[in-house]
């Protein structure tokens, strides 16, 4: 065994071509799906412009079936890496904005989903073209990847501690601290159990998600903060939104243009991801492997698009759930792709996913935060640092917590193109990492 197997071997339970079985890829598959709220987007998406409830529980569907067929697609067919797919939180202020400014309304909508199928055409060319590839040899060694990794950790802590800790919704501040530490305490327990039983606790790590959330949630219904009534409510099958007859699509170059925008920065931080997951499973990334990437981006947003919804990208948050379980097969996130079509069919399965503390799922999320930042640090661990590597590393990290906690009044105060840029910390960083790394003299040789 060479080197590169034995740290592989050391560090993850299931490699990424190894085969799981049918059972064990649909129950592992769910723990990703759990640990990934991806109806928040639709969510935020339907408050923000205003839909009906109807209209709300349409988009939340059509996110869950097109956030499974990207995964499917980039899982199964193009970059083949252990990564799942879901809505983008960085397209929100330019959907807003273009929705307003196209009218409101059906009229609103159709513009958005035109712009973002144009924008994912333009995805898709860049990957074939081999642009995009090209541009990640020249400006991301492992110094910058190792940046953007640590900074995609750094910038999901405040999120996973205010908005899904703190200010998490049908709690108190003091219950959901509560939770979150059950829930947590939970996770580091089935991981210590797995490192002491060795062999025989394979089970405690392998599943080691799924137990902390079925605990924290167990203790938030003994607190009286479950609430399932949503989920009794909801249809076992329902249709989703059909495409020319449900939503239409405009287009409207003003909203393209601000779309293309929002894309490159999609692009910059779903980077982040797949250096996130290829420094986990210990795999670098080749060639045709980024081309594919994008080309799966492209493919997966433009999917999206047509089914009535939002952009679409790699989640970061598997790369953790990744290093916790040890489980990088990619026939789990096959199984996590079919899971999000089945919940998209079905209204009570989703609203069961949906009624999910959010304490207890941010638990979860602030370890996996902090796993992927710990990720991006052992990749650029053996760099010797000057003055140069320390400004490269520090002032990305900076800009990170200053734009994740950018007070709203002093961001809507900004003209509409920075509001779009600054709605993504990891995409700002990423990009000044870069910069920093090209236009800073390094030592004297």
């Amino acid at each position: 065994m060479n080197l590169k197997e034995d740290n592989n071997a050391q560090r993850l339970t299931v490699l990424p071509d190894e085969k799981v079985s049918f059972g064990q890829s649909t129950l592992l598959g769910l723990q990703h799906v759990l640990a990934m709220d991806i109806y928040v987007v639709p969510f935020l998406v339907a408050l923000l412009i205003g839909l009906s409830s109807d209209q709300s529980t349409a988009l939340i569907q059509s996110t869950f079936i097109a956030a499974g067929i990207a995964t499917i697609i980039q899982t199964s067919f193009c970059m083949k890496l252990p990564i799942a797919q879901g809505p983008s939180y960085v397209p929100l202020g330019a959907i807003v904005g273009i929705y307003a400014a196209s009218g409101s309304g059906s009229l609103g909508w159709s513009s958005v989903l035109g712009a973002s199928l144009i924008g994912a055409a333009l995805v898709i060319l860049l990957g074939f073209t081999g642009l995009f590839n090209k541009i990640v040899k020249i400006f991301i060694p492992p110094l910058v990847g190792g940046t953007i990794i640590f900074v995609v950790g750094l910038s999901l802590m405040p999120v996973a501690i205010n908005d899904n800790i703190y200010n998490g919704a049908g709690a108190t501040v003091n219950q959901n601290v509560f939770l979150a530490i059950i829930t947590a305490s939970v996770l580091i327990l089935c991981v210590m159990l797995s490192s002491l039983l060795q062999n025989k606790g394979r089970i405690f790590k392998i599943t080691s998600v799924i137990i902390a959330l079925a605990v924290g949630c167990l203790a938030a219904n003994a607190m009286g903060v479950l609430d399932l009534s949503a989920v009794s409510q909801a249809n076992w099958f329902s249709l989703p939104q059909i495409p020319f007859v449900d939503f239409g699509f405009s287009f409207n170059l003003s909203a393209i243009i601000t779309m293309i925008i929002i894309y490159i920065v999609l692009m910059a931080e779903t980077t982040g991801t797949w250096f996130a997951i290829s420094n986990v499973i210990d795999e670098p990334l080749t060639d045709n492997q980024i081309n594919k990437g994008v080309i799966g981006e492209g493919l997966g947003c433009f999917v999206a698009s047509l089914l009535g919804s939002t952009p679409v990208t790699g989640y970061s948050t598997n790369a953790g759930v990744i290093s916790i379980t040890g489980i990088a097969s990619r026939r789990v996130f096959v199984a996590v792709g079919f899971w999000f079509v089945l919940f998209g069919f079905s209204s009570k399965l989703a609203a069961l996913i949906a009624s999910i503390p959010s304490a207890v799922i941010g638990g979860v999320f602030i370890i996996i935060c902090g796993i992927i930042a710990i990720n991006g640090l052992q990749v650029i661990r053996n760099i010797s640092f000057g003055e140069k590597e320390m400004y490269v590393v520090a002032i990305p990290m900076i800009v990170t917590l200053a734009l994740t906690l950018i007070p709203d009044e002093f961001l809507y105060s900004l003209p509409s193109t920075m509001q779009y840029m600054f709605s993504s910390p990891i995409a700002v960083a990423s990009l000044l990492a870069i910069i920093l790394n090209k236009i800073l003299p390094g030592r004297q040789q």
